[in-house]
């Protein structure tokens, strides 16, 4: 049998307008997007609503000389015209190219070289920069607010346009033929050692998540999915939004996270369900928190202690961009290892591998997490135009994570740590994680960040970032404290050679701890920490 053609049938008829027009016609007047910014009048829009204004914005592209396969750079923070234009492009048949609005020039301009792009939608805040950076573009249109702030300027850079004179006549959209395998969308990864890849999501990727994503974290149709975290993420694509438009639910959407404005608009629009980060627990365990409608929080990675620690159910998650939703899931009432983060989803199959043989770990034993799906529907369908990066990535039709996991005896997956966080010291495999455990129980220590350093003789061995607490001792007596406890709790090929207070780590997207920089600072310090480290014996 064809298995191409096997592949189109499961998402056969089906692509983002199709389910837009779906909905449209089965919930046209339930609320599909709601818009709470921080200033100016919020927006709601029906499912009816919604279908028309994306039909008269492709209506306008189109008639802007947008066509199939075409990529326009969408770089703004979340508003609705963002999420609109995302959703026109894949009604024309363009592609997306969601980015991250913390770059600078030179990165926009990479992004749109790199990805194509012909066209742009962004805001007053970045028109300018979009505008220079990225002078290939036909055009660039600019939205009248900075998502709901008024512009620092009413004048547009020389060279663009106002958002809403793309807006066309939503019966002047023709339509254009089902087509489950063509692309929408493009998002760049974020780079450790090299340039982010661009991966690219299909039709049928959206429709993968829309029908998977409800089943992982229970979402139903009066249900509403409050969205802080930003568009160029797949976390507000694949693991909400397109959740939300598959049972007809509400997607509530905020410009970014806001800790004092949560509460509230919880409360306002009665959300049920988001995207639980790190930065999110304060609000969660505050003692005055209000009784509100939220009771599901999706959590990606480790799965922690959920309704007794947050007053919410965690739903535990693993996915990244090229996985396109949650590949591992697990809910609370499975009653799961502790602190895993699930079980394989129907639709993805799992294996664990040992990285320096090559062969199938054993249940308990770490290992890199191997993935298989249809590229195109479960996982992703490539990295444009980075053949050699295809080929690392994929082997077999399994992809690769670069995710070390292992799997408990009840099938469950226990998070490890990133590989490149999986330390080699003279041959020992030493683990991030664990190191960090033991130094944050160091009195003194708010933060700590372990990596590797090279070393000449061990190749790499551990060392400790870590930030102060108030009334913590000097550099000296806190770095002698670390690694007095470290030797009495570790292994000594585990005990960290330099301990180095710094005032905050160096930070990605939602607060991730960039440990690429931190291994650069590491090396950068290598004679002075490795001198001390080895004068103590």
């Amino acid at each position: 049998m064809d298995a191409a053609a096997i592949d189109r049938l499961q998402v056969h008829g089906q692509d983002v307008p199709a389910l837009l027009a779906h909905r449209a016609a089965t919930r046209g007047d339930h609320p599909a997007l709601v818009w709470d910014p921080r200033s100016g009048p919020g927006r709601e829009w029906t499912y009816g609503e919604l279908w028309r204004d994306v039909r008269r914005l492709a209506a306008g592209l189109a008639r802007r000389g947008i066509r199939v396969g075409d990529k326009v750079l969408l770089h703004a923070d979340n508003c609705p015209e963002l999420v609109l234009a995302w959703l026109a492009c894949a009604t024309v048949g363009a592609v997306a190219v969601t980015t991250n609005t913390k770059s600078v020039a030179d990165e926009v301009a990479w992004f749109a070289e790199k990805a194509q792009c012909v066209a742009a939608v962004t805001q007053p805040q970045y028109a300018s920069m979009v505008a220079s950076a990225a002078r290939s573009l036909r055009w660039v249109a600019v939205t009248a607010d900075d998502s709901g702030e008024p512009p620092a300027s009413g004048e547009l850079p020389t060279g663009t346009e106002r958002f809403e004179d793309l807006l066309g006549e939503a019966d002047d959209w023709e339509g254009r033929p089902v087509d489950p395998m063509l692309p929408y969308c493009i998002m760049f990864t974020s780079g450790t050692t090299s340039k982010p890849k661009a991966v690219v999501h299909t039709h049928a990727n959206a429709v993968w998540a829309s029908r998977t994503g409800p089943r992982n974290i229970d979402l139903g149709p009066d249900d509403r999915y409050l969205i802080f975290v930003p568009f160029f993420h797949v976390n507000a694509q694949t693991w909400a939004f397109f959740p939300v438009l598959g049972v007809g639910a509400t997607a509530v959407v905020m410009p970014k996270w806001s800790t004092s404005r949560f509460w509230e608009v919880v409360q306002r629009h009665g959300v049920s369900h988001f995207s639980l980060m790190p930065f999110c627990f304060p609000a969660l365990t505050a003692p005055d928190r209000p009784s509100t409608s939220l009771r599901t929080g999706v959590f990606g990675l480790v799965m922690p202690e959920g309704r007794a620690v947050f007053g919410v159910d965690v739903y535990g998650a693993y996915g990244m961009t090229e996985t396109v939703t949650h590949a591992v899931s697990g809910k609370p009432a499975e009653h799961l290892t502790p602190r895993s983060i699930g079980r394989p989803t129907p639709g993805y199959e799992l294996a664990v591998i040992d990285k320096e043989s090559g062969r199938l770990c054993d249940v308990g034993e770490t290992g890199e997490l191997w993935l298989r799906g249809t590229r195109g529907i479960q996982l992703f369908l490539e990295y444009f135009d980075n053949p050699e990066a295809n080929r690392d990535a994929f082997q077999d039709g399994w992809f690769k994570t670069g995710d070390m996991v292992r799997v408990a005896e009840d099938g469950s997956v226990v998070y490890v740590e990133r590989d490149k966080d999986l330390l080699k010291v003279g041959g020992e495999n030493v683990s991030a994680r664990e190191v960090e455990d033991v130094v944050a129980t160091v009195p003194g220590v708010a933060k700590v960040a372990v990596v590797g350093q090279r070393h000449d003789f061990l190749d790499q061995v551990p060392v400790a970032f870590v930030v102060r607490a108030p009334g913590a001792p000097d550099d000296a007596a806190l770095e002698e404290a670390v690694v007095a406890v470290c030797r009495a709790k570790l292994a000594d090929f585990k005990v960290p050679r330099a301990v180095y207070p710094v005032d905050e780590f160096p930070l990605g997207n939602f607060d991730k701890v960039l440990k690429n920089r931190l291994r650069e600072m590491a090396d950068e310090r290598a004679s002075g920490g490795l001198d001390r480290a080895e004068a103590r014996g």
